[in-house]
C-alpha cells in the first residue's frame, strides 16, 4: 500500500491513496488552518467506523439477511495529554432491513471486532478501548 501527502499551504494537505482517491486535510483556524478539511484523527476514527461497517454489511449479506441500510455512529475520546491519542472508540450501528435477526447482526459486529476489522483491531492492540452496540431500525 502506498499513499502520498502533499502540503498545500499553512496546515492544509492533500492526501492521495495508491488507488488514486484524494481528500483534503486542514487544521482549525486557531491552529493556523482554514477549516477546509478533516483532521487526521477524525480520519482515523472514520477509518475504524468504515472498516467495521464494511465487515458488518458483507457478513450480513453472506448470512442472507435482507439488509437495506447500515449506519455507524462513531464516538471517540482522546486523552488529555500530548500526544492526544484515542482512549476509547464506540461504534453504534443502526441497521435496517426486512426480518433482520438480532442474533445475526450481533454476530456480524462481533466477527468484525474480533477477526476482520484491521483498523479497530490495530487500535485495540495499542490499548484503545473499542466497544460496539447496535439497534435494528424498522423502516
Amino acid at each position: 500500500m502506498k499513499a502520498r501527502i502533499k502540503w498545500v499551504e499553512d496546515v492544509m494537505f492533500v492526501a492521495e491513496s495508491g488507488s488514486g482517491h484524494a481528500i483534503v486535510l486542514d487544521g482549525a483556524p486557531e491552529s493556523g488552518g482554514r477549516n477546509m478539511g478533516m483532521r487526521p484523527m477524525e480520519l482515523m476514527a472514520l477509518s475504524v467506523g468504515s472498516c467495521s461497517s464494511y465487515d458488518v454489511v458483507t457478513i450480513l449479506k453472506k448470512a442472507r439477511q435482507q439488509i437495506t441500510s447500515c449506519e455507524a455512529e462513531v464516538t471517540a475520546q482522546r486523552v488529555d495529554a500530548t500526544p492526544a491519542v484515542f482512549e476509547s472508540i464506540h461504534l453504534h450501528f443502526k441497521v435496517s432491513g426486512t426480518e433482520l435477526s438480532a442474533k445475526q447482526v450481533e454476530r456480524a459486529i462481533e466477527l468484525s471486532a474480533d477477526k476482520y476489522c484491521s483498523a479497530s483491531i490495530m487500535l485495540k492492540n495499542a490499548g484503545v478501548k473499542v466497544t460496539h452496540d447496535f439497534e435494528i431500525v424498522e423502516k
